[in-house]
């Protein structure tokens, strides 16, 4: 029979582990705990949810509530999990934690294809096929191991990411095209702000609310780059002469220098998504959507990712992985989970899912499934294979990531209830 090694029990690895298992593959499935624990579990079983109970929208009209639904038809073991503990959460899926987890772990120890071994993992040897989900708190040990394997390079320790709102939510009326000094191409969006709307703006900035700290996390990432509220902070100008600097940006349509502009730079190749330039925040995310529509430009903008500042092991993926998540470097070994920059419950889910149903069909001689960017499985493993390196921050699935439909829907609902119309139907046309 032939046989898999799985490092880590979250959502990510007991989804990949099932994958396997159900095929018939035989699983060889590590975890820690709990002879390790780190400050943010407090459970010794599987899939424990840390942060929250909810996964977040259930509905077809938001792309997760979409890229659940995929699971849910591919026979997703969390899914499965999650809709039989579920509590009720408005339009959520919001779910009894213990209950879910015990469900999953009494899963996972029944299956008679998984044999559960523990303890902490720190080399990962190529005598076994392997997906590595160890998550956003792998140990540094581990860490180490996969930096070496990767490259030096190649591995964050510390997530400070922008804002990233839609294109198509910015209103281009109060922004345009331009670069600094007209200096190459006019690759960034420039949104303006007059002295007084950058005097409320800026008030409201320094006396925003801020996240909580949590034990798990640490204040090297906020001396590395430095919060927009704490630049705010150390002095009424000092955003202007620094991420706000509106030098060399000419208002096209006055031939002046704004007193402030806000630049977001592309983050995708489809032009479909922009973050905030130098916007790093620890702010709470009612905070950032309140403070930061107070740009004019950004007045109904669509938040896909808000902006955060935390401890969470990642890598750079599009310089490392494929888009079923398997590692450009070393034959048959995979990763899933947040590590690969993938945000979110349900997005973990989903990477551990690719891995496990990729790997298995390699190892049974099967072609290989090719998810379409036009499902949420595809648009989410294409963006972690195919985002821009130099720029690239783990992210949630979003509608931003799927092609646009090519005719035009009114309203943003139905346009999104069309682009998950679409996706159900290419994915109802794949085996795996």
């Amino acid at each position: 029979m032939k046989k898999v090694r799985v490092i880590g029990a979250g959502l990510a690895g007991c989804e990949a582990a099932w994958q396997l298992a159900i095929r018939g593959i035989q699983v060889e499935l590590w975890e820690m705990k709990p002879e390790k624990m780190t400050p943010a579990h407090k459970s010794e079983n599987f899939a424990e949810l840390v942060c929250s109970n909810s996964l977040r929208g259930d509905a077809l009209s938001n792309a997760v509530g979409l890229l659940k639904e995929e699971l849910r038809r591919k026979n997703s073991l969390i899914l499965s999990c999650a809709d039989a503990t579920r509590v009720p959460a408005g339009g959520a899926l919001a779910v009894d934690r213990e209950q879910f987890s015990a469900l999953v772990t009494k899963k996972i120890k029944e299956c008679e294809n998984i044999e559960i071994k523990y303890g902490e993992v720190l080399n990962l040897s190529d005598d076994l096929p392997t997906i590595v989900a160890t998550g956003p708190l792998t140990t540094d040990g581990l860490a180490e191991e996969i930096r070496h394997i990767l490259g030096e390079n190649y591995l964050s320790f510390y997530d400070a990411a922008a804002p990233i709102v839609s294109f198509d939510s910015i209103d281009m009326e109060s922004a345009y095209f331009k670069s600094r000094y007209d200096k190459g191409s006019a690759d960034y969006i420039n949104a303006p702000m007059s002295r007084e709307e950058y005097e409320i703006f800026w008030n409201e900035l320094c006396n925003a609310e801020e996240a909580a700290v949590h034990g798990f996390e640490d204040k090297k990432v906020f001396e590395g780059c430095m919060p927009v509220e704490v630049m705010g902070r150390r002095g009424h100008d000092t955003l202007l002469f620094g991420p706000l600097k509106p030098v060399g940006l000419e208002d096209p349509k006055t031939g002046k220098e704004p007193y402030a502009v806000v630049q977001l730079r592309k983050d995708n190749a489809a032009g479909t998504l922009y973050n905030l330039v130098g916007f790093q925040t620890h702010l709470k995310f009612p905070e950032q959507k309140r403070v930061f529509s107070l740009i004019p430009a950004l007045k109904n903008a669509e938040f896909v990712r808000y902006g955060v500042m935390h401890r969470n092991t990642y890598m750079n993926a599009p310089l490392v992985l494929n888009d079923d998540f398997s590692c450009k470097k070393r034959e048959n070994l995979y990763f899933a989970g947040q590590m690969t920059g993938v945000e979110g419950y349900v997005e973990s889910t989903a990477s551990g899912f690719v891995a496990g149903v990729s790997l298995a069909r390699k190892l049974l001689d099967l072609p290989k499934v090719d998810f379409p960017q036009e499902t949420a499985l595809g648009a989410l493993g294409k963006y972690i294979a195919n985002a821009d390196p130099d720029n690239f921050q783990p992210m949630n699935i979003n509608y931003g990531l799927l092609p646009p439909l090519g005719y035009r829907v009114k309203g943003k609902k139905f346009k999104n209830e069309e682009l998950a119309k679409r996706a159900l139907y290419c994915l109802d046309k794949i085996e795996c």
